[in-house]
């Protein structure tokens, strides 16, 4: 399975970023913390062009919070540093302006030594579709300064934004790929709710996530349907046979009694999204 996506309004996107770069100071990268890798554009650092950066781990109250310590590692490991954030509640969204500043510092210094005023630090914010950039805009605005919705993709256009006297956001589109190579991303970004549920079948999606879910959370789905999920995760006749039991226990039954796989996949696809399950990350360092 490849999945094409590369509309003309996220070439424009990463054309207006481009083009912006230059009134930049730092960029904030927004990431789904369930999904660290598979939610982040791998053109992204070539767009932003070394420009000093935040990565934000947004829904860490959906992620296993293991797992999320875990990615703040294996950041800065790779020289950027993490922070896991819940732009909805507002959690830890406060540390954001400060560590702008910390990579700033040099620069800010530099601007006091010369008896010039700081300016407030322009900062773009970066991400795919649906991770939660314009909550996290609201948030740190402290109003509703961008349009905010359930669908993937709702942000139209650029805006800047005045949180306080020390930042100002730059907002733009989300932006994905041309093509994501590796299935595993595809379905990763389709069970987060990132991409439209038009684009794969609700069964496949819950397929692979049960998939990728068994070796670390197991006793998080047996518990939450009441049904055996200790079974080998390549074993493609279990994992329909858990899939069956859900939709037998939640009433997705048709005609001979047979199961709705589809409502079935609904259900799960839903709780996993919503966090019902349990905190799961769907992909680890």
């Amino acid at each position: 399975m490849t999945i094409q996506w590369f509309p003309g309004h996220m070439t424009r996107a990463r054309r207006q970023i481009e083009e912006k770069l230059k009134l930049i100071d730092v960029a904030i990268e927004l990431l789904d913390a369930r999904i660290p890798l598979s939610s982040r554009n791998p053109m992204i650092d070539t767009i932003l062009k070394g420009k000093p950066r935040l990565v934000l781990l947004n829904k860490q109250d959906l992620a296993d919070p293991r797992a999320t310590a875990e990615w703040v590692d294996y950041f800065k490991n790779n020289g950027l540093e993490a922070l896991p954030i819940d732009a909805n509640s507002g959690n830890r969204v406060k540390e954001i302006v400060p560590r702008c500043k910390e990579l700033m510092a040099a620069k800010i210094a530099q601007q006091i030594k010369k008896g010039i005023k700081p300016r407030p630090i322009r900062a773009l914010i970066v991400g795919i579709p649906n991770v939660g950039k314009s909550t996290l805009i609201n948030q740190l605005a402290g109003k509703k300064a961008a349009v905010t919705g359930d669908k993937p993709g709702v942000t139209k256009g650029q805006q800047w934004i005045r949180t306080n006297d020390d930042l100002e956001l730059l907002d733009t589109p989300g932006i994905l790929w041309p093509k994501f190579e590796d299935q595993a991303v595809g379905v990763r970004l389709a069970a987060t709710g990132a991409i439209r549920d038009e684009v794969l079948h609700s069964e496949d999606i819950v397929f692979y996530a049960i998939r990728y879910m068994l070796p670390q959370y197991a006793k998080e789905l047996s518990e939450r349907y009441d049904a055996d999920a200790s079974f080998d995760p390549n074993d493609n006749e279990a994992i329909i046979g858990f899939m069956e039991a859900v939709g037998r226990k939640r009433g997705c039954l048709i005609s001979g009694g047979r199961v709705d796989l589809e409502k079935a996949s609904n259900i799960l696809l839903r709780d996993l999204r919503d966090g019902k399950i349990g905190r799961i990350t769907l992909e680890h360092p």
